[in-house]
């Protein structure tokens, strides 16, 4: 991988992590058009790019990080305990399917782009209808709904259904308001992701840490990371800012046509 390959696809990770467009399908996408088949070395990648996104939702969110740690360490029921016990809550379905089931669901169901394709269109589908759908708003997010997200995100394994696209969807049709969801769905996706990196360096120890490179050298590493960094603050701030707008729709066409074109390649 060159340096300029790893400054693109990092840009990508960081900006698709957040926007409703799937970071997993895009870095097959980008993967297959340079040309970048070694799995091994393009998960050593996946972890640098993965771990800088989610350092970059705690810059962003590091108000409301901080906010639930001070309100968790008064030892009493409170508004910041709730909402931690919901993204707990929202992590049993996707902490039992990446640690029971990972491989099966990546065994059976691949990482081709036909597959990338079609999971883009099933996001288009549910972003529009999230979209045109008028739920009746309630004030907070509940353990249910909470669990009912997290089977979203459980879902999202598949390569080319957006994580982030999904979590706020199901939650805008379950009538959750919108100024809470993009900084639920956010800050409930940094477990996982961190829980995904330690199952992936775990798989990098089992294969030894010179094969997981591949031919991937320090400086593509570093540039990736930072590239993630970068432009995953800044699509985090702006997911924010457009879920309170309500603007999702623009997502489902942009999804319809990648997911069309990843098809047809």
């Amino acid at each position: 991988m060159e340096w300029y390959e790893a400054l693109i696809l990092g840009v990508v990770q960081g900006l698709t992590e957040y926007l409703p467009v799937s970071s997993s399908g895009h870095l097959i996408i980008g993967a297959h058009l340079f040309g970048l088949n070694d799995g091994d070395s393009n998960m050593a990648f996946a972890i640098a790019v993965h771990v800088a996104t989610v350092l970059s939702t705690c810059v962003i969110l590091w108000r409301e990080i901080v906010w639930l740690f001070q309100d968790l360490f008064k030892w009493k029921w409170n508004e910041g305990t709730r909402y931690i016990i919901n993204i707990l809550i929202s992590m049993i379905p996707v902490g039992i399917i990446g640690l029971f089931f990972k491989d099966t669901v990546e065994n059976f169901f691949g990482n081709g782009l036909t597959v990338v394709g079609i999971c883009l269109l099933i996001t288009a589908a549910l972003l529009a209808f999230s979209y045109w759908a008028k739920p009746r708003q309630k004030e907070s997010i509940s353990p249910l709904h909470a669990f009912i997200i997290g089977l979203a995100q459980a879902i999202a394994v598949l390569p080319g259904l957006s994580r982030s696209g999904s979590t706020i969807a199901t939650g805008l049709l379950l009538g959750n308001k919108k100024e809470y969801l993009a900084q639920f769905s956010f800050l409930m996706v940094i477990p996982p992701i961190l829980g995904e990196a330690l199952l992936d360096i775990k798989g990098i120890a089992e294969i030894g840490i010179e094969q997981a490179m591949g031919g991937l050298t320090a400086i593509p590493l570093a540039v990736g990371f930072i590239a993630a960094f970068v432009s995953g603050c800044f699509a985090c701030q702006w997911m924010i800012n457009i879920v309170r707008r309500g603007k999702l729709i623009w997502f489902a066409l942009y999804c319809t046509i990648v997911g069309i074109l990843a098809i047809v390649l």
